[in-house]
């Protein structure tokens, strides 16, 4: 059995809508591109998918991959404090949790003698879905209403009509993303490896997973987005868009359509996961906190 076979994923994760960063085919997905070695650690009722890297524990799952980390199931911090035991690393270095995550492993390490610092090293950007497109616009407020009007009208004037499209699977959609991504100036545009297309790649061949773009009059895409929907929410994992047309907006006008076809479907969150960049506090979403706990050996229990 390999590590990402455990029955732990069974198990009900600790923090709730996390998408699919709580599943057995993510981890097989992007462990090729994590740093160390992975285990399952496993209790009775209690899971937790980690890796070692040198004298450093870390969850399984590289931060700038995984928007969310949390355990499974319920004795967390028996579980964890053995990993301390029988492990005997020199730190832990468990991020991306949020609060309800974070809460039994500091418990259980600080309990088990180690010296714990829980810090809030990142935020995630989550916008609560109301039940029409109309009391969307109205939450969030006259100017940015008006900046969501006004933007894609210039797309429509500049580009053309507004034509949004769902591709599931390995196709035309997916190559269009990682074109675009390939075309973005920076680390963005350096961002897609060969390994992190083979990621994308695998991951567009499991359920919930989808790009949804706009498509240009030349059949090109003007924007995509590469996100996942589950039972109650869309989860926006990568976006990229024709810096070509940056003056027309793209990017923004596809978000805005997005979050219109997340309500039509009748989602209660639409997810931006990690970043705190502006327009997603503008569109309307709320911060949701993401902890880091960094343990080192302490005095003992």
């Amino acid at each position: 059995m390999t590590v990402w076979n455990q029955p732990g994923f069974d198990l009900a994760p600790v923090a709730q809508a996390v998408g699919p960063f709580d599943q057995r085919g993510f981890f097989e997905a992007v462990s090729p591109l994590d740093e160390g070695e992975p285990f399952a650690a496993e209790g009775a009722d209690s899971f937790i998918p980690l890796r070692r890297v040198g004298e450093e524990i870390l969850f399984a799952g590289d931060a700038d991959l995984t928007d969310y980390h949390t355990p499974f199931g319920g004795d967390c911090e028996t579980l964890i404090a053995r990993v301390a035991d029988e492990q005997a690393p020199g730190r832990f270095t468990l991020d991306s949790l949020p609060e309800e995550a974070a809460k039994p492993l500091a418990a259980g390490l600080a309990g088990a003698g180690w010296n714990v610092e829980v810090t809030v090293h990142e935020v995630a950007a989550v916008l609560d879905l109301p039940g029409t497109y109309e009391e969307y616009l109205a939450e969030i407020g006259k100017k940015e209403r008006h900046e969501v009007r006004r933007k894609r009208r210039r797309y429509e004037r500049m580009v053309g009509e507004v034509r949004h499209e769902t591709h599931r699977g390995i196709g035309w959609g997916l190559d269009e993303f990682i074109r675009l991504h390939r075309m973005s100036a920076g680390g963005k545009g350096e961002f897609m490896t060969e390994e992190r297309q083979d990621l994308f790649t695998s991951l567009a061949l499991l359920e919930g997973w989808r790009v949804d773009l706009l498509r240009a009059p030349d059949d090109s895409a003007a924007a995509a987005v590469f996100g996942y929907t589950d039972d109650t929410g869309y989860y926006l994992y990568n976006s990229a868009y024709d810096s070509a047309l940056s003056d027309a907006s793209p990017g923004v006008v596809l978000l805005g359509t997005m979050i219109e076809r997340a309500i039509a479907e009748g989602f209660d969150r639409f997810d931006f996961l990690k970043g705190d960049e502006g327009y997603k506090f503008r569109l309307g979403a709320r911060r949701r906190p993401l902890n880091e706990i960094v343990a080192v050996p302490g005095g003992g229990r």
